[in-house]
């Protein structure tokens, strides 16, 4: 099942979004849909990132170089 959403973007946003999808030979919807999700996903990202966070200070990861060294 699909549902339609209808949403209104002022004209520099609909001039960039018309570019982006003929530069990339792609119905406009297409390019929207994935910019919602890759939003969507790093909103998740950003919260699960939240909650491990702390536990990982308590075990010495404070950053990303920590985790490569760790996994490496």
């Amino acid at each position: 099942m699909s549902a339609t959403l209808s949403i209104r973007i002022d004209d520099e946003l609909e001039r960039e979004l018309t570019q982006a999808a003929l530069a990339a030979h792609r119905p406009k919807g297409d390019i929207v849909r994935e910019a919602l999700r890759r939003q969507l996903a790093l909103g998740r990202f950003r919260s699960v990132r939240g909650e491990v966070m702390p536990f990982a200070e308590q075990n010495g990861f404070l950053t990303d170089e920590d985790v490569f060294k760790a996994i490496s």
